[in-house]
């Protein structure tokens, strides 16, 4: 359906125009500006920093990949009629954004990457035991670190001003005050893991937390291997080096399996901790790993 849906206005520029007419229009009638973003951490942001300025639509739904996540139809009209698209980074974006832009030549796509430094995904690969291989590209999970999410505050402050000037004030206020509860949350995650050494381990089985351990010293172990569960072999080194590492919990993700990290976790009697880096509130969730990595309750 959505596929029908894009071919006719590839193909119609007659339509295509009426199309951008009548977003135009929706526009000069709807007050709030109309925002699109990939995930929901950057919901959160845009509505904190926009709050009741802003009408906001969610394109990954809660419990979905968004490695895999194929929009629905009311979605899609969502995005026919937006005036700005939150880009973040995620691999969801690489299909469906040129596709976005085709149902809707309006749209003005902002990347909330812009200004952070991307760290690659093997970022946190020290170690060379056999089981490591380097793994491609860079981890999109930009928000995992509160450096990067008052960046992300700061810029979604800057495009909505420039789209909203007359509201500059008011989002100016917004920003202050989320500016404040990022700084509120490092100050409590650095205090709950003051104790522990630099260079602390923590493993995982999907590696999402480059920039969170980069941020707290700290040194992330993925279970994973090239995008898939470890072999027996790979599993008994994984298990000797988290002995080593002295490691307390294993994070696990809702969106993947788990089942290596069960084992090891059995193995090493430790707790296998679910945990999505694509929850909303993205300071509970930071807390709750630091808690888990100092071994806090």
């Amino acid at each position: 359906m959505i596929s029908t849906f894009l071919h006719l206005f590839r193909y119609n520029p007659g339509m295509k125009q009426i199309l951008i007419l009548s977003i135009l229009l929706v526009r000069m009638l709807h007050a709030d500006l109309d925002v699109v973003v990939s995930i929901l951490p950057e919901k959160r942001f845009v509505k904190a920093i926009g709050k009741d300025k802003v009408h906001v639509t969610l394109m990954v739904l809660p419990g979905n990949s968004p490695h895999t996540y194929e929009p629905k139809p009311s979605q899609m009209r969502e995005v026919a009629k937006a005036r700005l698209y939150f880009a973040i980074g995620v691999e969801f974006e690489k299909v469906w954004l040129p596709k976005f832009k085709d149902l809707n030549p309006a749209l003005k796509v902002v990347d909330l990457s812009e200004g952070i430094d991307k760290l690659p995904v093997s970022a946190d690969h020290h170690h060379e035991n056999e089981h490591h291989h380097a793994l491609s590209g860079t981890d999109p999970h930009l928000w995992t670190s509160p450096a990067n999410v008052a960046t992300i505050a700061e810029h979604i402050f800057r495009v909505l001003s420039s789209e909203d000037p007359k509201h500059t004030a008011y989002y100016k206020e917004n920003l202050e005050h989320f500016l404040n509860k990022i700084e509120a949350t490092d100050r409590k995650i650095r205090k709950i893991l003051s104790e522990k050494p630099k260079g602390t381990a923590f493993m995982v089985f999907h590696p999402s937390w480059s920039y969170f351990a980069k941020a707290y010293g700290l040194k992330q172990l993925p279970v994973e291997v090239e995008g898939k569960e470890p072999k027996p072999r790979e599993l008994v080194a994984l298990i000797k080096e988290a002995r080593e590492e002295k490691v307390s919990a294993i994070f696990t993700q809702p969106e993947f399996s788990d089942s290596a990290a069960g084992v090891i976790a059995a193995e090493l009697k430790i707790p296998v901790i679910k945990v999505s880096p694509l929850a909303a509130d993205w300071s509970a969730n930071l807390i709750r790993i630091a808690k888990a990595i100092a071994g806090a309750k």
